[in-house]
């Protein structure tokens, strides 16, 4: 779907202040983005990749249980590069919704409105360099591998209604092979590295800190 552009950007005004935060599966990347929204309220416009694996709808349920959904080609690359540079430009997206249940994109989208700081997140916006050159600043969320495990083991059970085998098999097949591939070796265009997610007080005010700090140059420029 395109980028709805809204009435209300400012010809000449500053460019939004860009956060990526990237992590393993349950590292405390989406605590922490959230908590930052928390924080500065309306000043932040949050884009969790996780909305935007490809549309699959056309797929038998058993079809859609096969994709390797923690591959680079499992995420609908174009159209979340579009969005954050419709938000980056002072427009508002329509952001799609995912169905974690039936592995499918859903029927309704949410209105994401433009605002000063934007945040990138998920476990891969730190791979695509398209998104990179997008960020003023790169986190990576770094977390013990048996932690991240646990966590999403009674996420998957608990909020997703996954088996506890079908979460281990998917884990040791898919998950953890990408993450070794693919998310771990992000860190390195890391410009942070952070440990606790949105459980580390020090690292959400260090973020705070900067992005108050931007607000303030962009207020008085």
């Amino acid at each position: 779907m395109p980028p709805r552009l809204y009435d209300g950007g400012v010809v000449g005004s500053p460019k939004p202040f860009v956060i990526g935060v990237a992590g393993g599966t349950a590292s405390g990347k989406t605590t922490l983005a959230r908590a930052l929204v928390e924080a500065l309220g309306e000043r932040v416009a949050l884009l969790p990749m996780d909305h935007y694996y490809k549309d699959l709808s056309h797929f038998s349920f058993p079809e859609r249980l096969a994709v390797n959904y923690d591959h680079p080609e499992a995420f609908d690359l174009p159209l979340y590069l579009a969005h954050a540079q419709a938000l980056l430009a002072g427009g508002g997206v329509e952001m799609p919704t995912y169905d974690f249940k039936a592995y499918t994109r859903g029927a309704k989208t949410e209105w994401i409105s433009p605002a000063p700081v934007v945040t990138l997140e998920g476990i891969l916006v730190l791979h695509f360099p398209e998104l990179r050159a997008l960020m003023d600043l790169k986190v990576f969320v770094d977390a013990d591998a048996d932690e991240r495990f646990i966590r999403r083991l009674e996420r998957d059970v608990r909020e997703r209604g996954r088996s506890l085998e079908s979460v281990v098999e998917q884990y040791l097949s898919k998950v953890k092979p990408m993450h070794l591939a693919f998310v771990e070796p992000s860190k390195r265009h890391a410009d942070v590295i952070l440990t606790g997610g949105g459980q580390n007080p020090v690292a959400l005010e260090m973020l705070k800190a900067k992005a108050l700090s931007r607000l303030a140059q962009m207020e008085a420029a």
